[in-house]
């Protein structure tokens, strides 16, 4: 059950991010940082938050046991949620691809002991948190599809027709 579940979220949150990087990689500038009526103004603003909460979610997956995933340096940075990163589109999709290398990386280290062990962690707020891992992985995975639909929205207000969504069915997972 566990290879099904996991492995396979991960491997969808990597394929779709690629799909989703096809449209990305062809904006303009001038769409990339255009301001939209939303809660998160542009695509530039979206693609930073995404980012920045899955590296701020594998920081703290970090925290539960030494998992090889987390000897990089990378990990060596803090990134806070109200930041927007990414001078460019490129920029964005090499660092996007690099973490979804490491989410993969990091969901094949996991086993059931760690789905079922409780994670204590600190929110965004400094709250002191928590919470079994298994629901804290599914969360991840889901936030990301929820903001790749808002992605696809401000694609389609650009004119881009758009359908990473489906990737699914475009390749094998």
């Amino acid at each position: 059950m566990f290879e099904l579940n996991y492995k396979t979220l991960a491997n969808y949150n990597k394929v779709t991010n690629e799909y989703m990087n096809d449209y990305i990689k062809n904006i303009t500038e001038e769409q990339w940082n255009k301001i939209f009526n939303g809660y998160f103004k542009s695509i530039h603003e979206l693609c930073s938050h995404i980012y920045i909460c899955d590296f701020n979610w594998l920081k703290r997956f970090s925290k539960l046991r030494e998992f090889k995933t987390f000897n990089k340096s990378i990990f060596e940075n803090n990134l806070k949620f109200s930041e927007i990163i990414f001078q460019n589109t490129n920029e964005y999709l090499q660092k996007r691809n690099e973490l979804d290398i490491l989410i993969t990386e990091f969901i094949n280290e996991l086993n059931q002991n760690d789905l079922e062990s409780i994670l204590e962690f600190k929110d965004s707020k400094g709250t002191n948190i928590k919470k079994k891992m298994e629901p804290l992985i599914i969360h991840m995975f889901n936030h990301q599809t929820h903001h790749r639909g808002m992605i696809s929205l401000y694609l389609e207000f650009l004119g881009i027709e758009n359908d990473f969504g489906g990737s699914l069915y475009k390749k094998d997972l």
